[in-house]
Formats: C-alpha cells, structure tokens, sequence
C-alpha cells in the first residue's frame, strides 16, 4: 500500500525507534506515547484491519502476541504488567489503517472500560 505510513515505516521511508525487528513482525516506540512504554507492534505484510484478518493471517496474529511477550521483557514490563490494545475501524479508534498492537506500561494503567 503505498500511502500507508506503517508500510512507509517497514520500508525504510520513514524512520523509527526500532524496539524489535524479525521477518515478520516491527515492533517501534509510539511518536505520541500514551504511556511511559507505548510501542506500536505491526506486521510488515499489510493487513488494514483486524476484520480483514482470515485463516491465512493466524501465523502472524500469533507472532504479534509473540513478540509482545518478547518487548514487555524488552522494556522492562513484563512483570509489572502492561496492556495490550488492537483498535478496529475508525469507530473503534483506527486512525492507521495497517493492523496494530498497542503495548502499554510504565506506570498503573487504570481502568477505562468501566
């Protein structure tokens, strides 16, 4: 997608904090942090939505989880605790439209659900 700025980010184009890097997955620290860790998770393959994830998608859906356990030890997280969030169309809070995870911590996150 050539006017995605998650593919712009994998390709180079734009740069980042790296975090973590494989074949499949880039793990960078948010610009805006909504926390004191806040990294984005996204797979290099782009996938707009969590809707537009299929059967094909299940490899990547479970190294994202993977590699969120891998940053949380990265940024000292892991034990503490940490949140995860994947926003889904603009309803749902998607501003970038190239699946996301969101990993969070640094600090008590208080509940926003209730």
């Amino acid at each position: 997608m050539p006017d995605c700025l998650f593919c712009k980010i994998v390709k180079g184009e734009i740069p980042c904090t790296k975090v973590y890097e494989d074949d499949a997955i880039l793990a960078f620290d948010d610009i805006h942090p909504m926390a004191p860790v806040h990294v984005i998770l996204i797979p290099k393959k782009h996938i707009a939505t969590l809707m537009d994830v299929d059967a094909n998608h299940t490899d990547i859906a479970g190294r994202l989880i993977a590699v969120a356990q891998k940053v949380a030890d990265i940024k000292n997280v892991a034990v503490g605790g940490f949140r995860t969030v994947m926003n889904c169309n603009a309803d749902g809070g998607q501003v970038v439209f190239h699946l996301h995870l969101h990993l969070l911590g640094g600090r008590k996150l208080e509940d926003q659900l209730g």
